[in-house]
């Protein structure tokens, strides 16, 4: 059968173009056979709408970030973040008004110098609220490694914060000040044993998202984990700085 080859020119009728035994001839099309060209293209539509070989295909697993299952999942650890977060303002909220209480009616209050780590301590935790969020960054920017160690070095500084604690609790204890010497230590071990415990589900989060960020390559999750966790990590550092603040106002005196 002869190769033909069909084209349309704008305002001119088809043409077809073959090659036979006596050379390139060239004809115009009849009526019929011009409506089987103009039909003929929408077979092989390589753009078309529709669910044949050449339509778009849907692949419910291949992109994650729409992925209903995901997002559910994704969107529930951000509420049991959330609902921690919560549970600790309630928590430190009711023994901010048991001390204020106390501190207001108490007839025989006796002010604590606060030990002196506990304003180094705050500074290594606000270093590590810098150090989280060049964490997310780094992990939008698909960087894992470096988010890992921007992780690492948070880690890191809420060890060292939780390590002087310790110090300024021994301090205290050196002081002749133990739990229940008076009021005022009485308060001033439990706000601050409080907030270092809640710091070390910290720091065992974090580490639990580096080794996720390391070893997953899941963006999706990989991005919510840290965001998560800077999130608690931020909000542990704000609550901080209202409790010291507290402590100068009630405690010290």
């Amino acid at each position: 059968m002869p190769l033909q080859v069909t084209e349309r020119i704008q305002g001119l009728p088809l043409f077809a173009a073959g090659r036979d035994n006596r050379g390139m001839t060239i004809s115009p099309l009849g009526p019929q056979d011009q409506m089987e060209v103009e039909l003929s293209p929408s077979d092989n539509d390589i753009s078309g709408g529709g669910g044949g070989p050449g339509g778009p295909h849907y692949d419910p697993h291949g992109n994650p970030e729409h992925d209903p299952d995901e997002i559910a999942a994704l969107n529930a650890n951000r509420m049991m973040t959330l609902l921690a977060i919560v549970w600790i303002v309630f928590l430190f909220t009711t023994l901010t008004l048991a001390l204020e209480s106390r501190w207001a009616h108490s007839q025989d209050w006796v002010s604590v110098r606060l030990p002196g780590t506990i304003y180094f301590d705050t500074l290594l935790l606000l270093l590590s609220c810098a150090t989280m969020q060049f964490a997310r960054v780094s992990i939008r920017e698909r960087a894992n490694e470096r988010c890992a160690r921007w992780i690492w070095a948070t880690m890191g500084l809420g060890a060292a914060f939780i390590g002087g604690q310790a110090l300024g609790w021994r301090e205290l204890e050196g002081r002749g000040l133990h739990l229940n010497s008076n009021e005022g230590s009485f308060f001033l071990y439990l706000l601050t044993g409080a907030h270092a415990v809640h710091l070390v589900v910290g720091v065992v989060a974090l580490a639990c998202v580096s080794a996720f960020v390391l070893r997953m390559r899941h963006r999706v999750r990989q991005e919510s984990a840290v965001s998560v966790a800077a999130l608690y990590w931020i909000f542990m550092s704000g609550l901080w700085c209202y409790l010291l603040g507290l402590l100068l106002v009630t405690i010290q005196g």
